[in-house]
């Protein structure tokens, strides 16, 4: 699963960046891209939940080393797992105010203003990712030692 995050993330990220160089090189030439913009924030989104997920999985996220390397083991395992539930609630939370937005404007017809690009597709995508990284905070914290 990781792989194929990391291909998607990956492959979003190159599409970004030839959209904007494309933009750019539209810009000097006379010939602009309109919604260059636009297909780079979707792009970056796709990119972004993918990234979160895969440093969520390899257990990456930045943490402080200072405080931790010189707990005793037992203190360091409690504070690894507070700092685990912590995440996992800050998620949820997230996560809460994307449902909470999506339901609210569900049945609305919401779209980027020059391609129409719709918002709905990109709103699951988000949902599902923290949803992913939330359920991954929990389930390293009740589970194996967290990482």
């Amino acid at each position: 699963m990781t792989r194929v995050l990391i291909l998607v993330g990956g492959f979003a990220l190159l599409g970004a960046m030839a959209v904007d160089t494309l933009a750019v090189i539209g810009r000097h030439t006379g010939i602009p891209l309109h919604g260059s913009i636009e297909l780079v924030q979707a792009a970056l989104l796709v990119s972004g939940i993918a990234a979160m997920v895969v440093a969520t999985l390899a257990g990456s996220h930045a943490t402080v080393r200072l405080i931790i390397d010189r707990t005793p083991p037992g203190l360091r395992l409690w504070m690894q797992r507070g700092s685990h539930v912590l995440a996992a609630l800050f998620f949820i939370a997230l996560l809460c105010g994307n449902v909470w937005i999506a339901a609210d404007m569900w049945s609305g017809h919401e779209a980027s203003e020059l391609l129409g690009i719709p918002y709905r597709p990109l709103r699951i995508v988000a949902i599902l990712g923290i949803a992913t990284i939330a359920v991954v905070f929990l389930r390293q914290t009740f589970g194996r030692t967290p990482k």
